[in-house]
């Protein structure tokens, strides 16, 4: 189980929502609903904001049994995450949705952007990540 960073009262969201952290993603980052975000989209913040925040084992926990890793992503020392864009949230059945988004880091002094559509799936009202698909040109 993931454990809640500690983080200032009132600090933003690194989502980009405009919320502070512990009424946007953090409430999802710890405690024993941390897998209950409401949409795939809450879901694909929060797992933004725990790569922000060095959380492996809550990214861990949310990506499907069926895909998930064998280890807790590693992260590079000196990347740097700089902002989220979520472009669309499409619902595309009953328990599945997709999310388009563009993430900009820097790492090693140069600028990163990621631009994925991410597929999600709920089992057992949990939203889970399955995979995704880079868009070229990043």
């Amino acid at each position: 189980m993931s454990r809640k960073p500690e983080v200032p009262p009132g600090s933003a969201c690194p989502c980009g929502s405009g919320l502070d952290y512990d009424a946007c993603c953090g409430r999802w980052h710890g405690g024993p609903e941390h897998l209950q975000a409401p949409t795939a989209e809450a879901l694909m913040r929060s797992r933004y904001s725990a790569f922000v925040r060095g959380l492996g084992a809550y990214l861990q926990d949310t990506w499907h049994p069926d895909r998930r890793p064998a280890a807790v992503p590693e992260f590079e020392p000196g990347l740097r995450w700089l902002g989220l864009e979520v472009k669309r949230h499409v619902v595309t059945g009953e328990d599945r949705a997709e999310v388009e988004f563009v993430a900009r880091s820097k790492f090693g002094g140069r600028a990163h952007r990621l631009h994925e559509t991410s597929r999600f799936v709920r089992e057992a009202g949990q939203w889970f990540y399955v995979d995704g698909d880079v868009h070229s040109g990043g």
